[in-house]
């Protein structure tokens, strides 16, 4: 067997040597008489290399499993790096020879002082009248040696055009809001969360909360949280009794309003105050109001 994959990897780089100068039968005679093309030129591009012939096409095909034990026989293209800051590389460049995309896997970055990358990263480049005119930037990387990927991404925007930006799991199901810190690392300030209670049927557990943090990234409370049973809400508690529930020692409504009359324009529940009166709406377009006294 490993004599038929030598002699089969020896036979496609013949073909691939030839590729270009011997299209078939019938292009061979056509073109005995002249000197036939060679497979490869030298490339132009910055860091030259050898440049496949002009709207050639490569074709890869497999039939083969993706098994680790097997060596991966399903990766038709395989890119290695031998050095530990070499950083193998997919890129795209425009009709001017000029990188504008690229796809890099690497260990280490460029810069020794610099901690491990360890990742796979999406680059395009940066504005080409900006301060970093034409260079490839990191858009998006996911890491590798890792259990759970930190996917980022830099000087992005992440737009969802008629879909949903779903948040699943068993646990909490968390959108975090942070701060940057040096080497990437995060420090928590807000987060929308739905919890990881208990899902008992009757529309119970998965509540909802806003949790605040300290400057140190620790959890203080749950500024906000709301019941998916009830649809309870409570502010500085997590066990709402009532429609609005706060946990408090006051509530503003900073603004003063004195209706007209007592079938002023309003809906029920409504409430306002002035100087002299509270107000409350007991149904629609009907004030009722009792006066306030100093002690």
């Amino acid at each position: 067997m490993k004599n038929v994959k030598t002699v089969s990897l020896i036979m496609l780089s013949l073909s691939m040597i030839y590729l270009g100068g011997c299209q078939g039968s019938s292009a061979s005679k056509q073109t005995s008489s002249a000197a036939q093309t060679p497979a490869f030129q030298k490339s132009s591009l910055p860091g030259g290399g050898l440049a496949f012939p002009h709207n050639e096409r490569i074709h890869l095909s497999t039939d083969k499993k993706w098994v680790a034990s097997e060596g991966h026989l399903s990766d038709l293209i395989r890119l290695q790096w031998t050095a530990d800051r070499a950083k193998p590389a997919i890129s795209w460049a425009d009709e001017k020879g000029m990188d504008k995309t690229a796809i890099v896997s690497h260990d280490k970055a460029n810069n020794p002082e610099q901690h491990d990358h360890k990742h796979i990263s999406i680059e395009t480049t940066m504005s080409p009248d900006g301060e970093h005119k034409d260079q490839l930037f990191t858009r998006f990387e996911i890491p590798y040696d890792t259990d759970v990927s930190e996917i980022r991404t830099h000087s992005s925007n992440f737009n969802v055009m008629d879909g949903i930006l779903r948040v699943a799991g068993e646990g909490n199901r968390d959108l975090q809001f942070a701060k940057t810190g040096k080497d990437n690392a995060t420090t928590p300030l807000w987060t929308f969360r739905a919890n990881d209670s208990e899902l008992k049927g009757n529309n119970a557990g998965g509540d909802f909360s806003l949790v605040r943090y300290s400057d140190e990234g620790e959890a203080i409370d749950s500024a906000l949280f709301v019941k998916r049973s009830d649809g309870k809400v409570g502010v500085g508690t997590n066990d709402p009794q009532s429609k609005l529930d706060v946990n408090g020692n006051g509530i503003s409504i900073r603004e003063s309003k004195t209706p007209a009359s007592s079938k002023a324009p309003g809906n029920k529940g409504d409430i306002a105050w002035d100087e002299n009166y509270i107000y409350v709406c007991v149904a629609k377009d009907t004030w009722k109001r009792t006066e306030l006294s100093s002690w």
